[in-house]
Order: structure tokens, then sequence, then C-alpha cells
């Protein structure tokens, strides 16, 4: 069969905002296979070089081949994945991004700079089998050098050896002599060749539960197969993920697993390397740029059976994929909040349908989003409604805040139940959703407080260090020693944070030790690992925590947990805000009581009578869950509609009104001529208007298919990246919005 004939026109996704592909002339040797989508190219593109992948081969173009410029170099010998360039594809698409932005997202740093897509490889010296020791002569540190590696019979690699003082020379010498012999190893997804299975610590028993979960999901191991594992906390949802890989593993399959948030990921890791014999890689943005594509590169070739990585591990590419876990699905970290705002959560769903692959959901709150798609049949429901341990989960038990002096936000009866618990040889959890010491510093004397110049916000108070500063811009300034209103010198906090509970309860046990773990005591690496493992040594201790604590941890001699203050997202004007409140009480609700000794779950309420937070205490998350699917159908909200946002910010309120306005007006105006059945709402304010002194302002579309809401989309994105007009604004498309701020 003759080769078909080399392209004329290469088209070209460049790292950029603008939604186009960009037209070069092939130049130099083709690649072994050919001109095809998915290489990476060096091109010209203005005065600069950059990175681009080839998504098109063609003959012709818009504009003449003479005006076009040829690309500098090919730099892959063989294009990236094809599933990879896909999924990418669909992203671009499905989120309304520019295809060349996405596929830089969705890759390494390194592969952007143009690195190659190769393994880095170290050497591995093995005492040979057959060699003579006779030949080694008189050599004293070689036969030092020799006897060592006799003591390792799975080998040491040269820089081990060479931290021994031993040299290069030193083992070439022995080489030579035929001693010692020397193979070369991937840095990453290294498999053990010890020959002994696939486990390095047996599997744990299944109660009924699990093993009906475990059979159903076996029965789908061959086919796209959705299901949503609902189980309480302490269930042992990790016990079915590990089995389940095991079988996929044992069919020379990999398994993506994706978690929520960095801290979890050495927790997760150091039980899956503890499991399995087989490599298990992470993905993650703690790690260097060579780890990273070390990683990415071990899960292309299909070294790496195991990977596990956040919210951007989604675009890795599996050689032999096989199921895709995502645990606490209901998390909002799945959702990138910037740039590129994709769901990782959604896009585990398309990649698995795309593979024909399984899918499993896990989480004990899950998203109204996955529980409708449970009733509705498209995704199979697994339930896990008791503790692994048998120990009944913690229930949540309202105390009213109204008419009671607090200490650091706490008030006397919850303070004795703390005191109570530590006596008893345990450990406590307090629960404050708020870093630094107090949300604000106001004047007693004319009621004056610190807000942000640059956000419709306070300014939180810090002591350590001394500064007010916002959380929403990051500008900080001085705490003031007189009030710049009236002058007077009766500046107060108000409310509490971390760092004042920390201090509150210091005082108040002064000889148990409190750790503070939030996003300001967690700054240095592993500085959250460290905390934990110091608090899983059982000793009565206090923590005093942020959600960074609500997620996946097991703290297994916590048996009070003692959320300060409820109240915080019952009225938000955000519509999904009682569900997130809902999933994070009940999160936090699970760190108690997860081992031998009951738990107990003390939230304290300004609004103890207020409906739902009664039926959540009572009857569960998954009664919440459902009154609040029943609300979303009549007031026809998401996930009973499909849902996009708009986004719009400006220097100017005014002109960023009328701008807004306009765009609206032209939206409304396509809508009507495509004939699309879908509501157009705005423009309105944002929750925040003001931030970073800039005005934010939104328009809604929700339409009960898809298909109607994705034509208008792509027509308003094409529209404003032309208008010269919205070049004075910044603009974004945020398609599934979890949050409205």
């Amino acid at each position: 069969m003759a080769d078909s004939p080399a392209p004329r026109v290469l088209r070209i996704a460049i790292p950029s905002p603008l939604r186009r592909l960009f037209d070069y002339l092939p130049q130099g040797a083709p690649p072994q296979g050919g001109w095809s989508p998915g290489l990476r190219v060096r091109v010209e593109f203005g005065r600069r070089q950059v990175v681009g992948v080839i998504v098109d081969c063609r003959d012709d173009s818009d504009l003449p081949l003479t005006k076009l410029k040829p690309i500098q170099a090919c730099l892959d010998k063989a294009p990236l994945p094809g599933d990879w360039l896909w999924l990418c594809r669909f992203t671009s698409r499905y989120y309304q991004h520019a295809l060349g932005d996405t596929l830089a997202h969705a890759m390494p740093v390194l592969l952007r700079q143009g690195r190659p897509l190769e393994a880095r490889v170290r050497e591995r010296w093995q005492v040979a089998p057959n060699g003579d020791p006779e030949r080694l002569g008189r050599a004293p540190r070689q036969a030092e050098l020799l006897e060592m590696l006799r003591q390792h019979p799975q080998g040491l690699t040269t820089q081990v050896i060479q931290a021994q003082s031993f040299t290069r020379d030193q083992l070439k010498a022995l080489e030579a002599k035929g001693l010692v012999s020397c193979r070369e190893e991937t840095l990453t997804g290294t498999t053990p060749v010890d020959g002994q299975g696939l486990l390095s610590s047996p599997a744990l028993a299944l109660n009924d539960e699990q093993a009906k979960a475990l059979n159903q999901l076996h029965q789908g191991l061959d086919r796209f197969h959705p299901c949503l594992l609902h189980g309480v906390t302490g269930s042992g949802k990790t016990e079915v993920y590990l089995q389940l890989i095991e079988a996929v593993v044992a069919k020379k399959r990999q398994a993506l697993v994706l978690i929520p948030e960095i801290g979890l990921t050495p927790q997760t890791l150091g039980r899956f390397r503890q499991r399995f014999r087989v490599p298990v890689v992470a993905l993650h943005s703690g790690l260097t740029d060579h780890e990273r594509l070390d990683a990415w590169e071990a899960a292309a070739s299909g070294r790496a059976p195991i990977v596990i990585g956040t919210r951007s591990a989604i675009f890795t590419p599996l050689a032999r994929p096989g199921l895709i876990i995502v645990d606490e699905e209901h998390d909002g970290s799945f959702k990138q909040q910037d740039g590129l705002r994709y769901h990782a959560r959604d896009l585990a769903v398309v990649r698995a349908k795309r593979h024909g692959i399984p899918l499993l959901l896990g989480s004990a709150t899950p998203s109204l989003e996955s529980l409708h798609r449970a009733r509705t049949g498209d995704y199979a429901h697994l339930r896990l409604t008791r503790r692994a341990t048998r120990h009944a989960p913690a229930r949540l038990e309202l105390v009213d805040l109204k008419g009671r002096p607090r200490r650091g936000g706490l008030i006397p009866p919850v303070i004795d139940a703390i005191k109570a618990t530590l006596d008893a040889g345990h450990q406590v959890l307090v629960f404050i959703n708020r870093r630094g010491f107090a949300p604000t510093l106001a004047c007693h004397a004319c009621g004056w407080m610190a807000e942000c110049d640059h956000c419709d916000a306070r300014m939180t108070w810090h002591r350590q260090p001394p500064m007010l500063a916002c959380h929403h811009c990051d500008r900080r300034r001085v705490i003031p020693d007189a009030c710049p209103d009236c002058g007077s010198a009766d500046l107060r906090p108000l409310g509490s944070g971390t760092e004042r509970t920390e201090e509150s309860l210091a005082e108040a046990f002064a000889e148990t030790p409190v750790h503070r773990i939030d996003r300001d005591s967690t700054r240095a690496k592993d500085a959250l690992e460290k905390m934990l493992t110091e608090v899983r040594r059982g000793e009565p201790a206090i923590l005093v925590g942020t959600q960074m604590l609500a997620k996946g941890h097991h703290l297994p001699h916590v048996t009070l947990v003692v959320v300060v203050n409820a109240d915080a997202g019952l009225y938000a004007s955000d519509f999904r805000a009682l569900e997130h409140s809902a999933q994070l009480l009940e999160q936090v609700a699970g760190r108690a009581g997860r081992a031998a000794h009951p738990g107990r779950v003390l939230v304290q309420t300004m609004h103890p009578d207020d409906p739902s937070l009664r039926l959540l205490a009572e009857r569960g998350y998954d009664a919440l869950a459902e009154s609040l699917l029943e609300e979303r159908r009549i007031a026809a909200l998401p996930p009973l509609r499909f849902m996009a946002l708009v986004r719009l910010e400006g220097p100017r309120e005014d002109a960023l009104t009328a701008l807004a306005r306009e765009i609206a007006g032209e939206l409304r105006d396509q809508v009507r001529s495509l004939a699309l059945d879908l509501d157009c709402l705005g423009p309105v304010p944002a929750p925040m208007e003001r931030r970073q002194n800039r005005y934010h302002l939104q328009i809604a579309l929700m339409a009960e298919r898809r298909s109607q809401l994705h034509p208008a989309l792509e027509w308003l994105a094409h529209r404003l990246e032309a208008w010269p007009e919205a070049r004075r604004i910044r603009w974004s498309i945020d398609v599934d919005p979890q949050t409205l701020s």
C-alpha cells in the first residue's frame, strides 16, 4: 500500500486564550509515523516561540500558503495519546475554553516547555550470579563494595553506593571482572522483581453490605458502569476501592483514583502502597516538575497500574484504562474555579464512558447531581449504612448560642463537654471554618468596622503575624491604634477565628496540647502530616481546624466534635449554600467515634429551630438531600436543569453595567433567532459585587437540555471575543457552576 501524501498544512493549537487554531507549514523530515494529530511542535507565534500541538493535517488553508510560517521543530517521535487529545478537545468544547489553553493545562509543565516525554532512568547494581571471586585480586575497597552488594540481593542504585563513599570507577572495575552486573530502571513505576504476587498485605474481611456492593461492581468490570457508592463515614468505602482495584490490576489494566485535596494524598498513597506490590504513582501540585512528568509518563506507558491524584489528574493518559474512582465526589475541590473551569468528576464520567470502563463515585454526602442521577437510574446506587467498626455514626446535637457568654466562640456547656472528653483520655476536634483571630475588628464606641478598600468584605484580624488581611484579594494592612472614624482606642475583635479559639482553649486547658490546622499553620511542606502523625499517637489533645480536617482523615481517638458556628451557610444568597454546608457538617461529624469509643457532635447555632438544620440533626443528610432535591424541582434549578454563568468584571461600575445589558440583549435576540428553549437571566450583581477593586456582574442561562444551552454559549464566546467593546472588560463562561460567588 502506498504511503499517504504528506499534508501541506498543519493546524496547531497554541497556548493562548484565542478560540481558534493556527495554520503552519510542515518543515523538515516528518516523524516516523508521519505528521499526525497529537505531535508537539515548536513554532514562532508573534514575537515569541511557543510549543503547540498539531490538531489536524490538511491540504488547504483559509490563507494563501505563501503567507504561512513553517514550524521550527517537531518535538515528538510519536504523538501524545489519542484518548488524551480526545478528552482535551471535548473539555474545550463543553466548557467553552480555548483548545490551546486546554491542552497546555492538561499536560505537565515540562511538556509545555518542550521536554521529551521520556522516562528518567537510574542504574541498579547486583552481584553477578556466576562471578568468580578469585578474579578480585588485591583490591580491598572493591572487596568491601562486593560484600555490601552481597548483603542486598535486590541490588543498590549508583546514588546509594556513592553515598557510602564508593566510586563509579570501582563499580566499573567489578563489572569488568564479571563480579557485578548493572541494569537500568525507570525512576518511577518500577515493578518489584521478587515475584511474590500483587498484594503486599492481605485484604480485610468485608461485611455483608461491602461484599454485596463489591459483587455488583465486579459484574460491571468490562463495560461502562457508573455507580454511586453512598456510605456513611467510616463504612469502609476505601476497602471496597482497594479490592475492586485488585481485580482490575489482576486483569493487567490500570486504575485512576481522584481525591479532592493534596492534604489527603500522603494518607491515601501510604495505604495503597501498603496494600499493593505494583507501582502506585501520585499526581498533584506538591510534586516537582520532574516528578510530575515521571508520574505522567509512567501512567501513559502503562508501567504504573495505579494512579492517584487530585483534580488535574483526570487528564493523565492511561495505556490500559480499566477503572476510574472519584472519592468524596461531592467535594467542591473537583471544580476548577478560574481559567479552564472544568469539573473533574464530570469529566471522569465522560472519560469512563469513552473507554467503556466502570466509574465509581464514593461519598458519605453525595452531591445532589449524583443523587439525582442515581434516582433516575443513570447510576447504580450502592449503599453502606453502617460503619465497618459496627459503631453507630455520631448524631448532631444542636446547642443554642442565644444569650450565652462565649470564650473563644465556645459557650460554657460545650467547654465542660471538652473537659470531660479530655479527662476520659480522648481527643476533641473543634471545627471553625474561619482562619485568623477574628472575622473583623470593630470600634466599640462608634461601630466602625475594618473593611477592605478593594472588596465588599471585612478584613480578618490575624495575630500571628499581627495584621488585618482580606481573604478575597489578599490585601493586608497594619492594625490601627485607634478608630479611624472617631479616634477611640476601644477596638475589639468581633467573632472568633481559628487563632482566637486556639488561644482560648490553650488558656482553659493549659496541660493539653492544642493543634491548630488551617491554611496558615500548614504552609510548610509536610506540616499537616506531621501534626496528624502526632495526633494519631492517641494522647489527649485538642484539634482546632477548618474544613481541611473534615475531608477523609481517620482520627481514631477523637470522640467529641464541636462545630463553633453552623449558621454561616444557612442563609447565604447562593442556592447551593445549604447543600454544601450540610455536607461539610456531616463530614466533620464523621470524624467522631471512628474507633472503639462512641462519638458525640455538638453544633452551636443561633437558630436551633431552623427546619433544615433540625432535619439534618434528626434524620441525617439523606433526608435533607431529598428535601433539597424537591425544592430544586419546584424552583427549576440544577440538577433538574442545566446552568451556565457568564461572569463579567470591570473597573467602572456604570460602564460594566451598560455593556452587560447590551450583551444580555444580544444574547436574548440570538436565543430567539435560534429558537432555543432556555432562560436568560440578568445581568445581576455577583454576591460580592466589588472584589479586587473591580465590579462583578453575572448573566445566567438555564435550560432543560444541554443541547439547548451550548449553541448559545458557543455563539456568545465568539461574539465576545470579536467585540471591541468587550476587550475593555474581563469575561468568562462557567458551565455547570458550583457556586455563584
